[in-house]
């Protein structure tokens, strides 16, 4: 086969096929070159991923898409597997056969030119073939129409783009100032947390201000207490600055001093608890011999 040909009857293809765009041809020449290695022969054993690093495809969506658009247009037959492990089958067809020689009545004489000349694009025709032409000679509109479908699509793409991009950066936008509002939001109602809080700390009665020493004692005494827990419980509050917990301020110092009348035999030290070793002490002699 005359690659040669084929590859000119295929762009010719391509040039009046308004349907393809450049990533069908790029996958046909993907294609066209496992077709070469495999020396013209039908059919083809392909690759997904190995057709879409050769033809720069990126998505699968897109190989898909253009390999059902060659098939269904008569450039390719396509013969999906369906199987991980067996590629897929393309037959490609031989355009060279669509290139046919003109009759020897229609060829030109070799001193002519090939191309038939166009008088409609040609002003001042009677100087066009002997002599030189003060006009000037009209190019053909073909390539201008080209590009200018050209760009108009890029400009229709670009638009289409950019309206995205402004799209995105507006839903950012909005994110962001969502975001925002709520960082707000919670810091205002952190500082108002705080705020209630002093408010309230300073709303407490007087008898928020430091207790002395002898006012502790006469209250211990008061509850026949000693005068020694009554010193432990000043020097203990003196020490962490009045706070319940290291955290809350202290409310109500009676209070705190009547939990610790309460709770000061729990942690009495057996030193301090007397006759505590004369408990362990029974009448009876146990005979340690017999069983429980």
């Amino acid at each position: 086969m005359n690659y040669i040909k084929h590859l000119t009857g295929f762009f010719e293809k391509v040039a009046i096929d308004q349907t393809l765009n450049p990533t069908h041809i790029s996958l046909y020449i993907a294609l066209f070159q496992f077709w070469n290695c495999n020396r013209f022969r039908n059919p083809i054993s392909i690759s997904r991923d190995e057709v879409m690093r050769i033809s720069k495809i990126s998505s699968k969506a897109t190989y898909h898409k253009c390999l059902k658009n060659l098939h269904a247009l008569g450039y390719i037959n396509y013969q999906p597997s369906y199987n991980p492990f067996r590629g897929s089958h393309v037959i490609l067809f031989n355009f060279s056969d669509d290139l046919k020689p003109l009759p020897k009545s229609d060829r030109k004489p070799n001193n002519e030119p090939v191309f038939e000349s166009v008088d409609k694009q040609v002003l001042n025709q009677p100087y066009t073939s002997d002599e030189t032409g003060i006009e000037q000679v009209l190019v053909p509109s073909i390539n201008n129409t080209n590009l200018s479908n050209l760009s108009n699509h890029l400009n229709n793409q670009n638009g289409s783009n950019l309206e995205k991009q402004v799209k995105n950066n507006e839903e950012r936008t909005d994110f962001r100032m969502k975001a925002e509002k709520e960082k707000e939001k919670k810091l205002r109602e952190k500082k108002k947390d705080i705020s209630s809080i002093q408010s309230i700390t300073s709303a407490q009665p007087s008898n928020h201000e430091k207790p002395t020493i002898e006012e502790i004692r006469s209250y211990f005494n008061e509850n026949n207490f000693p005068e020694i827990e009554a010193q432990k419980f000043f020097n203990y509050f003196s020490s962490v600055g009045w706070l319940v917990g290291g955290k809350i301020p202290m409310v109500n110092w009676q209070a705190s001093a009547q939990n610790w009348i309460i709770n000061a035999p729990k942690f009495i030290s057996n030193t301090e608890q007397p006759n505590r070793a004369m408990q362990l002490n029974t009448a009876t002699d146990k005979d340690y011999s017999e069983p429980l």
